[in-house]
């Protein structure tokens, strides 16, 4: 309420990426409204795939202390990919964002002092057109990266998935791209990024003589789990491949639809 008038709901955001973490500061209102562009605005940056993130709220007004609940939902959606250390910076409103069962610290430098030191060596990037050879040159990417983190034998399978997923954007999304690895213990994160907003979809086993969807059947045969993450702008492609991973559950679990088509490859 201001000078008498209702005033619509609003919220801005900041993304700070020169700190310990990347910190994305909201002011404004988190209502039923804005909870969308919080959201959004969290996963864009964690499309990244960092590390952590500190989301700081502490220029939010509440006025409906449900609407926290954005957040968790952020971070059960997040757990398997980027599975990004998520913390919040609130002031001194720590009882207000308790819900979210994120952990909390009054000011970012209590969060960073919370993390640790960021291992950047785990992360890596590769920008890429959609062109031929670019599968190619993720595949070298994830050898290398494989080799340096002493998990050789995950070169074959996250090849596997990275080709599938680059050659998907080439034949269809025909955007830019970021392919991003990521180590996880015994396990290698493998994802692009494009900017189309087609989702692929799994439709199960194909015929013999399909022309398509074989693409997400590779996958889901290789990795221990893999899934999708919608943005505004475009969407994540993301699987786990882990060393002596068990068969991987139904692809159905995380896709439904039509099957990702069967591109030349690169």
């Amino acid at each position: 309420m201001h000078n008498g008038v209702i005033m619509p709901s609003e919220v801005q955001h900041l993304v700070d990426t020169g700190a310990t973490y990347p910190v994305v500061r909201f002011a404004g209102v988190l209502d039923s409204t804005t909870a969308p562009a919080i959201r959004s605005a969290v996963l864009d940056l964690l499309a990244s795939q960092p590390v952590a993130v500190v989301i700081d709220v502490r220029e939010l007004s509440v006025p409906e202390p449900a609407a926290v609940a954005v957040l968790s939902d952020v971070a059960r959606e997040t757990v398997d990919w980027p599975a990004a250390a998520m913390a919040l910076s609130v002031g001194g409103a720590e009882t207000m964002w308790r819900s979210t069962g994120l952990p909390a610290w009054p000011t970012p430098a209590d969060a960073f002092a919370d993390l640790g030191e960021p291992n950047q060596a785990l992360r890596q990037s590769l920008d890429l057109e959609p062109i031929v050879g670019s599968a190619r040159r993720s595949r070298e990417m994830v050898s290398d990266a494989c080799g340096r983190w002493r998990l050789p034998a995950l070169a074959g399978p996250a090849s596997i998935v990275v080709t599938e997923m680059v050659n998907n954007v080439v034949a269809h999304a025909h955007t830019a791209m970021t392919v991003l690895l990521a180590q996880h213990d015994d396990a290698v994160a493998v994802a692009v990024r494009d900017y189309s907003a087609g989702t692929p979809r799994f439709a199960g086993l194909v015929g013999p003589t399909s022309e398509g969807g074989r693409g997400l059947l590779l996958i889901d045969s290789v990795a221990e789990r893999w899934g999708s993450l919608t943005l505004d702008h475009g969407k994540v492609v993301w699987a786990i491949v882990q060393a002596d991973n068990e068969p991987a559950r139904p692809a159905g679990d995380h896709l439904g639809g039509a099957g990702m088509a069967d591109p030349a490859r690169g």
